[in-house]
């Protein structure tokens, strides 16, 4: 069964379609996605396809990866479309050859897995860079409207207190962990958009999510929220490795992805937005909690290995302020109640009808 054979999956579509009346504006322009198969962004395609199913103008979705027959499975239903094309694209490569040309760009290729991140620390720097170069001298050269960079919340580092972080609140990232080459390397990203900006005048905005759930995540996602999800859709009982005490901005992956396109055309030249739903910050027990309860499961607890211990975030606190993001009319449909079970039910749905 494919995602879009879920009736609840096409409803969320819908209803946060119908908050973006902004994507009349992508309509006959070409927008490029990278990561178009990660949790985000393939969100992001899909909100776009579903535009493009209930309009008569189209938007050219110019979706970027390495694997091909990956992005063929899953927009299975749209890759044959005359306005969805695959576009070869590795983010550690600097020799990406484009005969193509691209109104928008949204960049959310990147290595995010806890477990990459350990085992490979150095792909996963470069790639965050490299990856954001090649995008920005594309721009530059080919006068692309604007670039949106995913960043992360990890590039505030860790700070006393539970006050949500605001969009320049910076606290410690120890530079000699290896853990620290994900949020390092994004917010040398950043850096780099803002320096393309003042130099060569390529217009970039940063999005920074907090943590991002849902449906579009596959299984072999080793995220808590991701893993737990489909563990209990599995009717299995959720074994927690923590106290579970951290606070985190959880947020649905379709409000990620409406955050997203509003930011990409309502938001200000070289700034930076979190993304996060204020009705959706909690801890993480509250997270197992509530996916524990929307599947009738257990939630247990153990005590985790030193090689899962070394690949947790070491932040206690990554809530985000979302001020800026709600004051260009963005508003998140989907509490954290609302949105896990959703996921919960749709991934029954996919794996039920197998």
């Amino acid at each position: 069964m494919s995602i879009y054979d879920s009736n609840l999956w096409i409803s969320d579509l819908d209803e946060t379609k119908d908050t973006l009346p902004e994507l009349e504006t992508l309509t006959s322009k070409n927008v490029l996605i990278t990561g178009c198969t990660g949790l985000i962004c393939s969100a992001v395609v899909d909100v776009l396809i579903r535009w493009n199913e209930t309009h008569r103008e189209k938007i050219t979705i110019l979706a970027a990866g390495r694997n091909e027959k990956k992005i063929a499975e899953r927009f299975s239903p749209y890759y044959k479309e005359d306005w969805f094309i695959f576009v070869p694209y590795d983010a550690l490569s600097t020799k990406n050859a484009w005969n193509l040309s691209c109104d928008y760009i949204i960049h959310g290729a990147s290595n995010a897995s806890p477990n990459k991140i350990v085992k490979e620390p150095v792909e996963t720097m470069l790639g965050n860079f490299v990856g954001m170069k090649y995008l920005l001298d594309y721009a530059k050269e080919k006068g692309t409207k604007r670039v949106l960079y995913i960043s992360s919340s990890e590039v505030y580092g860790r700070k006393e207190g539970d006050q949500p972080f605001k969009t320049d609140e910076y606290g410690y990232i120890d530079l000699l962990n290896s853990r620290s080459s994900y949020s390092v390397g994004k917010r040398a990203a950043e850096t780099l958009c803002s320096s393309y900006a003042d130099e060569y005048g390529v217009e970039s905005v940063i999005i920074r999510p907090g943590h991002i759930y849902g449906p579009t995540a596959v299984e072999s996602d080793n995220r808590v929220s991701s893993a737990w999800a489909y563990s209990v859709a599995h009717g299995e009982d959720i074994v927690m490795k923590s106290d579970g005490s951290q606070i985190r901005s959880y947020c649905y992956c379709l409000d990620s992805a409406s955050a997203i396109l509003k930011v990409l055309l309502k938001g200000e030249n070289v700034h930076a937005y979190n993304i996060s739903n204020p009705d959706s910050i909690i801890n993480i027990r509250g997270v197992a909690e509530i996916l524990a309860r929307s599947a009738g499961v257990e939630l247990k607890m153990e005590f985790p290995t030193e090689a899962e211990r070394k690949g947790f975030n070491p932040m206690s606190n990554s809530s985000l302020n979302s001020t800026e993001l709600l004051s260009l009319g963005w508003k998140g449909l989907f509490n954290a109640e609302r949105g896990f079970s959703h996921t919960v039910e749709i991934l029954k749905e996919i794996i039920e009808r197998g």
